[in-house]
C-alpha cells in the first residue's frame, strides 16, 4: 500500500515543478525582471491580484502576456483609456428586439486572467468598477451578483504617477491588490540581450512563435495551493509579521501604515515563496523578500518626508532593519 505522506509529497513536488516551469517559459519572451515573474507566480498561488508598475517600455504587458500564454487559463485584456465606462469592463444589459427583453452581456472581466493595462489611464469610476470583481469575485449588474470564472486574477500594469495622463490609484483599490512590483529599466546586458533577440526576429506579438508554450492549468494550480495551504508558520513568525505591520503605522514619516488585511498579504506570500523555495515552513528571510512588493503601496508618506526624497521602500527597509527578527 502506499503511503499517503509519500503521496502528498510527489504530488506537492509535481505541482511545484509546473509553476516552476512558468518562470522558464516567461524567459523564452521577457529577458530579465526575475523579480516580477516570481511575484506573479506566488500571486497566483495566493488567489491575489497584482499592480506592476514602470515606464513606457520595460515590457510590463508583455510579462502579463507570457504568463497568459504559459498557463491553460481563459485570457482577457482591457486597454484602459480616459473615455473607458465601467460597463466596458463588467458588461451590461442589452436589449434584444425579437424576445423584447433585456439580456446581460458578459464583459471581459469574466475570464480566468484580466490584463487590465495602464489602469491608471482611466478615470477613477471606470477603476472602481474592479473593486467588487477583485474582493468578491462577482459583478454585480442591475442588482443581480454574478459570479467570475474560477480562478481569477487582476494583472494590471501602470505608469508611474507623476507621468502626463494618469489618475493615481485610490488608497481603497491599491489595498486590493496583494503585491505591487516595480518593472525598471533593465541592466546593459540584459538590453543587448533583448536587441539580440530582436535582431535575430523576435516578435513581441507572437508568443507562440516564440515557443512560449501552455506548461500548466487549474489543476496545476489548484495542487500548488492546496500544499501552500500546509506550510506551517510559527506563532513566532506571526508575531514577527504583526510587528513589522504594527511599526508602518508608527512611523514618523507616514500618515497611513499598513491594515491588518495587509498583514495577512504579507504572511500569505511569505507562505507561498517558502514553499516554491522547497520549504514546507517559513523563515524571517522569507517574510522579508516579500515585505517590499506587499507592502509598499499599503502606505502613505507625509509630504515632507516626500519631498526630502524618502521612499515607501525606504521605510520599509528601514523598519525591517530594526524590528527584532525571531530566532
Amino acid at each position: 500500500m502506499m503511503d499517503p505522506t509519500t503521496d502528498n509529497a510527489a504530488s506537492s513536488d509535481g505541482a511545484r515543478s509546473s509553476l516552476e516551469s512558468l518562470r522558464t517559459e516567461i524567459s523564452k519572451a521577457v529577458v530579465g525582471q526575475d523579480p516580477a515573474v516570481t511575484g506573479l507566480v506566488v500571486a497566483l498561488l495566493c488567489r491575489g491580484h497584482v499592480l506592476l508598475e514602470g515606464v513606457p517600455g520595460v515590457a510590463k504587458t508583455l510579462l502579463v502576456r507570457a504568463l497568459a500564454a504559459s498557463l491553460e487559463l481563459d485570457t482577457k485584456r482591457v486597454q484602459f483609456t480616459p473615455d473607458l465606462m465601467p460597463s466596458d469592463v463588467t458588461g451590461s444589459l442589452v436589449y434584444d428586439a425579437r424576445s423584447t427583453e433585456f439580456s446581460f452581456q458578459p464583459g471581459p472581466v469574466f475570464t480566468n486572467l484580466l490584463l487590465a493595462d495602464e489602469i491608471n489611464r482611466t478615470p477613477p469610476k471606470t477603476q472602481s468598477s474592479l473593486l467588487e470583481a477583485m474582493e468578491e469575485r462577482q459583478v454585480t449588474v442591475d442588482g443581480t451578483p454574478r459570479p467570475l470564472p474560477k480562478p481569477f486574477l487582476v494583472a494590471a500594469t501602470q505608469n508611474p504617477v507623476e507621468y502626463e495622463g494618469t489618475y493615481p490609484l485610490p488608497e481603497a483599490q491599491l489595498d486590493r491588490f496583494l503585491l505591487k512590483l516595480t518593472v525598471p529599466l533593465p541592466s546593459r546586458e540584459d538590453e543587448i540581450n533583448v536587441l539580440k533577440r530582436h535582431a535575430e526576429g523576435f516578435n513581441p506579438r507572437d508568443l507562440r512563435a516564440a515557443g512560449v508554450r501552455p506548461v500548466a492549468g487549474p489543476a496545476d494550480l489548484e495542487a500548488a495551493r492546496a500544499a501552500v495551504a500546509k506550510t506551517t508558520v510559527s506563532p513566532e513568525i506571526t508575531a514577527y509579521v504583526v510587528d513589522i505591520c504594527r511599526a508602518t503605522r508608527e512611523s514618523p514619516s507616514l500618515t497611513l501604515g499598513v491594515s491588518p488585511r495587509g498583514a495577512t498579504a504579507l504572511l500569505s506570500t511569505a507562505r507561498a515563496w517558502a514553499w516554491l523555495t522547497g520549504r514546507d515552513y517559513v523563515i524571517p528571510d522569507d517574510v522579508k523578500a516579500l515585505a517590499l512588493p506587499a507592502l509598499r503601496h499599503r502606505v502613505q508618506l507625509r509630504p515632507e518626508a516626500e519631498m526630502e526624497g524618502v521612499t515607501a521602500d525606504s521605510v520599509i527597509n528601514a523598519i525591517l532593519a530594526h524590528v527584532p527578527v525571531p530566532r
